[in-house]
């Protein structure tokens, strides 16, 4: 892979775009093959950078610059709602290149939640296979960090909506877990959400495979793509499944019915790859499950507490809610970025739990209005993360549960939804 790659940077004037995590990791991989290679790096931040041969733009016109260069790699972050890309550019991305020039056979997993859980599951049914195996992407690690060494033979690729914006192929076996609206402002609205996320299948071959759930939804996502390959649909139906739930069963780290279906989306596709079935089941009945994806965080004062930070749509917060059985308080609310609460504040005036907890701004809000409708429920208007705990430890009952869901961005407060979870988990077990 590193060959043609470095022959495609080396043949063309590039400009990396976007200088987070990934647009460094870019520029590294660059210079080490390529020491002496001109280049533009371009962010709406200020670049510190020494190096004689980067051009660097920065402040709020730092798109404007692309039209000077052949080829753009664009980091996730980066938005282009408000901007018109130059023609005559290649606009790619390091999951693009990847799945171009990779010479692995590549797995790609999306979708609005459960992408992570089933791409690591995946991951895990390969391993305890003693198959060579990757999981990169939008897990954690960009996707050329750790292949010059050597590829192994398949890739799990974590693929985000940013990830898959500009992406021109597609991998070999393409996983979409579900489409909730999400991300809606950076790509202009859900058609703009719904194209990024079907890129992981738009150029496949009649030798692909697609795996999805069973509801007419994905029919229509199917037809939207036009898609070429074949289409294997996963519905809550365990027939052909009856091992995996089985399995699924003895795991207490993986629960609720969204859990089961991405249980058997990840054995679907590690059967695809010849993963024996006694691998795919101990890899679910072992599984110890994510960070903050509704994971236990323990018990204190005889609650049971859950942290479900990465549930920023009412979608993952209501699967959350429905997978604990003896919920008894929820802790919700965060930063709003336009979604329709309607329905989610229905789902709350009848919900199983006594107990409703709202953080700024939209869990207040929340609070507030299903006050007005005269819901009976205890509910809370939380200050901040510290005062809503002492809120849970006094109104859970013994014996129940407390689950932190946000169903918003954490960015009103927190950096991002780990930054959330683990606030959340300190204030939880060091509470007296």
């Amino acid at each position: 892979m590193f060959s043609q790659f470095v022959d495609f940077i080396d043949s063309h004037s590039v400009l990396i775009l976007g200088f987070g995590r990934e647009g460094r990791s870019t520029y590294d991989i660059i210079r080490r093959h390529l020491p002496d290679k001109e280049i533009g790096i371009s962010d709406i931040r200020e670049i510190d950078i020494s190096d004689p041969h980067v051009k660097t733009y920065s402040g709020k016109n730092y798109l404007e610059c692309m039209k000077n260069y052949e080829v753009v790699i664009k980091t996730p972050g980066v938005s282009f709602s408000d901007f018109i890309v130059p023609k005559n550019i290649i606009l790619t991305s390091q999951t693009d290149l990847f799945l171009h020039y990779s010479d692995c056979l590549c797995v790609g997993v999306t979708g609005t939640k459960g992408k992570t859980i089933v791409s690591s599951l995946i991951y895990d049914m390969l391993k305890r296979d003693g198959k060579s195996a990757c999981l990169i992407g939008n897990i954690g690690l960009p996707v050329l960090d750790t292949l010059e060494d050597g590829e192994p033979d398949i890739a799990v690729i974590e693929m985000s909506s940013h990830q898959l914006e500009f992406t021109t192929a597609s991998p070999h076996i393409a996983v979409l877990t579900n489409i909730f609206p999400e991300h809606l402002e950076h790509h202009s609205g859900y058609n703009g959400y719904v194209a990024s996320k079907m890129n992981i299948v738009r150029h496949q071959a009649s030798d692909d495979y697609f795996i999805c759930g069973a509801d007419k939804s994905y029919d229509l996502y199917c037809d939207f793509a036009n898609v070429p390959s074949t289409v294997i649909k996963i519905a809550s139906d365990i027939s052909g499944y009856e091992s995996i739930y089985t399995a699924f069963e003895q795991n207490s780290s993986l629960i609720g019915d969204h859990n089961l279906k991405n249980a058997f989306m990840a054995a679907c596709a590690a059967r695809l790859l010849g993963v024996s079935e006694e691998s795919i089941t101990r890899s679910i009945m072992e599984f110890k499950g994510v960070s903050h994806r509704l994971e236990y965080v323990g018990t204190n004062n005889d609650i049971d507490f859950y942290d479900d930070s990465t549930a920023t749509i009412p979608q993952a917060t209501i699967a959350g809610m429905e997978a604990i059985e003896d919920l008894d308080t929820l802790i919700f609310g965060g930063m709003s970025v336009g979604i329709d609460y309607a329905e989610f504040e229905n789902y709350l005036f009848r919900c199983k739990a006594r107990n409703l907890i709202g953080l700024p701004d939209t869990g207040r809000i929340i609070c507030s209005n299903l006050a007005n409708r005269g819901c009976k429920k205890n509910l809370i208007l939380a200050e901040d993360m510290e005062s809503a705990i002492e809120s849970a430890f006094s109104l859970t009952e013994k014996g129940k549960s407390c689950l932190m869901s946000p169903a918003a961005s954490s960015y009103n407060v927190y950096k991002d939804f780990e930054h959330k979870g683990n606030h959340f988990r300190d204030l939880v077990l060091k509470h007296k």
